[in-house]
């Protein structure tokens, strides 16, 4: 699977399996009710793909405005980590309102959340690769 198909594919089951399982993480440590950390999640998953899609297009407009062209690692921790701070302060007010915790509380559950989608993303991907191959760019063809 190639192309727009396989980006729409892919998104649609991260997302799907992320909001299940963050769902049940959530629940498990905020002690809320199922219903509250599905819907913490499901909007979580829905900040993080609109903010990926603002962050990545104000990062890449900062991007060509600098004299060094290309990624280097320094400049991929950077985005990384950009990324992660903005999606960040928007999910700890979230948590701390909706899960009825503590901007402490909200944070160390981030914290958490975090740990998690690294973890999953690497799995969901070697899955992903498995089941649907390789993309083009990563065959080397």
């Amino acid at each position: 699977m190639q192309g727009l198909q396989r980006k729409i594919v892919y998104v649609v089951s991260f997302e799907l399996i992320a909001i299940v399982l963050a769902s049940t993480l959530l629940r498990w440590l905020s002690e809320s009710p199922v219903t509250t950390a599905g819907i913490t999640a499901a909007a979580s998953s829905t900040i993080a793909m609109a903010w990926n899609y603002v962050y990545n297009i104000l990062f890449e407009a900062w991007e060509r405005r600098q004299e060094r062209k290309g990624r280097s690692v320094l400049r991929r921790v950077v985005h990384a980590i950009g990324f992660e701070v903005g999606l960040v302060t928007m999910l700890v007010p979230l948590f701390a309102w909706v899960l009825g915790v503590s901007l402490l509380a909200a944070l160390a559950l981030n914290a958490v959340m975090i740990v998690f989608f690294l973890v999953y993303g690497f799995l969901f991907n070697l899955a992903f690769d498995r089941v649907f191959g390789l993309p083009l760019s990563a065959q080397g063809r």
